[in-house]
């Protein structure tokens, strides 16, 4: 809608024209501040050139009326172009809100070390990148949605040892010395019982062990972390893992020419070239590559597939792992401005006001799973989609269980299904209420359908901004907008009844399209 608004105001100004909506609607749909700009150049004021504008129109069908006030160009679409474009989405439904955009883009995300469950902060970059991922798709981007798994240097060793002594601990009852650092969690005895049925008791006593028995939890984790990311209806389409790069590292080292040097018996990295506060070391005086030296091979695969744009989606601690990654990949030939890094926060629960106890499952960590047990995967992909993704979130699932307005994700399910029981109830029939023309609708009517048909500009800018957020925003607004007009207009009965059931199909529609790209089924009945 309101790219056709701009597109014909572009062909009458040959420049693109920024379009606002006025707060007060009885001044139009669109609003535009274009002879401001123009003022300087045709050497007149503002208020005579937008009237000159306004005067210019003629019998445009797109509008009904266009005015000048105080300098902008108020713009009131024409009924025959809202019912006609509200025919076109009800008729076309999947299609609502989609485009043709061109572009290939590999986007990676949540990447979460496979040592152990997933947390909640891995939830919330989950539900941001499976978001971006929907609504990217739905505008016709070709993305690929992809996870490196970290499955080589110390995290595996580790997963090794802690295996081992937890099983030793836990189960055989013996006596251990913990290291300084080691993974901890109920996860970690259930995994030695089944490799004590697998490999035998001594496996746990074994040093030598240590390795198998960590590539082998490795992968028992992995899957786990999967079918945890299905239980909130996040899927990849492909699967990269670190151990598998490091044949192309002596390769991968040549290809960054100068952009590496040797002191000391260590390999650094020209970083500080890019921003970082200095050169990173690569490769260890010992010959270990570190965690970084993994991410340059993974870049590096990555670019050699050739996609168009790269977006990755990181932690807020790898903030400053940002420059170190970009000067790589400018070091291996390619565009840094190629690869958008976008960073998650952390993510605090409450519950009843009090901080949400951890599980024993979990060791020092909330689990994913354990809040979706709790709330249900709703409840919290709408809740970690609602808040500007580098921004701390926090919120209490006592409020996500209320069936009230103050419950967002219930309060927007609920005027789907609102409007679903109205349509049941009548004894119009839905050809009836189809072919019904959207003429002569009340000023509140006419802004509840106006909003609904705001749904495509609402996905292209919370796509092409990376702000996830805007997308719940509009629901919520939309909720309360049609909760309103169900309390303040009688509908079954009116004999406006199927025009304002055909509105409200329009209403659902937007509804359920938006919840869908949020990767949530809308409900019919509550």
């Amino acid at each position: 809608m309101k790219q056709r608004v701009a597109a014909l105001l572009r062909d009458k100004f040959n420049c693109d024209v920024i379009l606002e909506k006025p707060k007060d609607r009885s001044f139009g749909h669109f609003s535009t501040p274009i002879a401001f700009s123009l003022s300087k150049e045709l050497r007149k004021s503002p208020m005579i050139i937008a009237e000159e504008i306004a005067n210019s129109f003629g019998d445009e069908s797109v509008f009904s009326a266009v005015e000048s006030v105080k300098g902008y160009i108020n713009f009131r679409l024409s009924e025959s172009f809202l019912d006609e474009y509200a025919s076109w989405a009800l008729t076309h439904g999947e299609q609502f809100g989609s485009d043709d955009k061109k572009g290939t883009i590999l986007l990676e995300f949540v990447s979460a070390n496979p040592t152990g469950p997933l947390h909640i902060g891995h939830a919330r970059g989950a539900v941001y990148g499976d978001t971006l991922l929907r609504l990217g798709r739905h505008l016709g981007y070709d993305m690929t949605a992809e996870y490196y798994v970290n499955d080589a240097g110390n995290q595996i060793d580790l997963l090794g040892v802690s295996l081992q002594l937890e099983g030793r601990s836990a189960l055989l009852g013996e006596e251990v010395e913990w290291p300084e650092k080691y993974y901890r969690g109920e996860y970690l005895s259930d995994l030695a019982s089944e490799a004590v049925e697998l490999f035998g008791e001594e496996s746990l006593r074994d040093e030598s062990r240590q390795k198998e028995l960590a590539l082998w939890a490795k992968d028992k984790i992995l899957a786990l972390i999967v079918a945890d990311l299905k239980a909130i209806n996040v899927h990849f389409d492909t699967f990269v893992g670190e151990a598998s790069l490091y044949g192309e590292w002596d390769r991968v080292m040549a290809k960054m020419g100068d952009g590496v040097y040797q002191n000391e018996g260590k390999t650094f990295i020209h970083s500080s070239d890019f921003g970082d506060d200095h050169d990173r070391v690569v490769v260890r005086d010992d010959g270990r590559p570190t965690y970084l030296a993994g991410d340059i091979i993974y870049h590096n695969q990555k670019f050699e597939r050739g996609y168009e744009d790269y977006i990755n989606i990181w932690g807020a601690d790898h903030h400053g792992y940002i420059a170190r990654v970009k000067a790589a990949v400018s070091f291996l030939g390619y565009n840094p401005e190629k690869l958008e890094v976008q960073l998650s926060q952390m993510v605090s629960l409450l519950k009843d006001g009090e901080p949400f106890k951890m599980s024993k499952r979990a060791g020092t960590v909330i689990q994913m799973n354990d809040v979706v047990e709790e709330i249900g995967s709703d409840a919290l992909r709408f809740m970690f989609a609602s808040k500007k993704c580098d921004t701390a979130l926090e919120f209490d699932i006592e409020e996500l269980k209320r069936t009230d307005s103050s419950n967002p994700i219930y309060y927007v399910q609920y005027a789907h299904a609102r409007i679903q029981t109205l349509v049941s109830k009548s004894e119009k029939s839905l050809d009836e209420i189809m072919s019904a023309h959207l003429h002569g609708l009340s000023a509140d009517a006419d802004g509840l359908l106006f909003e609904a048909l705001l749904l495509p500009e609402i996905i292209e800018d919370a796509f092409e901004s990376r702000q996830a957020q805007k997308l719940p925003d509009y629901l919520k607004a939309l909720a309360a907008k049609l909760h309103k007009f169900y309390y303040d207009t009688r509908i079954i009965g009116n004999e406006d009844e199927t025009k304002l059931l055909k509105l409200l199909l329009v209403v659902a529609l937007s509804i359920r399209t938006g919840l869908s790209l949020l990767g949530i089924e809308a409900k019919n009945s509550m």
